[in-house]
């Protein structure tokens, strides 16, 4: 990620903050739209697990300027998200549903721009997250 797409990521983020619950339940209401196979996967409360995306989502947002340190973190989630039943095609449709909730959040800020930004972070997350979980799926299996 170039410095300009962390900005953009960070002020975009700065935005959304103040309405992180309201923003939280529109990404998995559009979750379970797009993939309501998903939502059995999903076993606590789902405001609980808002809270908890939403501090992911700080902590990723934070380290954007440190992915090498972010990375192993990244997967070891994805990791532990394989017990759950987490498959690799269910990244591709999180992030859909991700774009499509900063757009609701950030309206006319969403900009080309601050989006090709959000894009490029989630793909280098979700890219690292898919092969540490392909990595993960075998000894799951086992």
């Amino acid at each position: 990620m170039t410095p300009i797409q962390i900005q953009l990521v960070r002020d975009s983020w700065a935005q959304v903050q103040p309405i992180q619950a309201a923003a939280a339940d529109l990404f998995y209401a559009r979750l379970f739209e797009l993939a309501p196979e998903t939502r059995p996967l999903f076993r606590r409360d789902i405001h609980a697990q808002g809270a908890m995306l939403m501090k992911m989502l700080d902590s990723v947002v934070a380290g954007l300027d440190r992915l090498p340190e972010l990375m192993p973190v990244a997967a070891a989630l994805a990791r532990r998200h394989v017990g759950y039943g987490v498959q690799p095609r269910h990244y591709d449709t999180v992030g859909t549903a991700l774009m499509w909730t900063l757009e609701q959040g950030l309206g006319s800020a969403f900009t080309p721009h601050v989006r090709q930004a959000w894009l490029t972070a989630y793909s280098t997350l979700a890219c690292a997250m898919k092969a540490a979980a392909a990595d993960a799926a075998p000894a799951a299996a086992a």
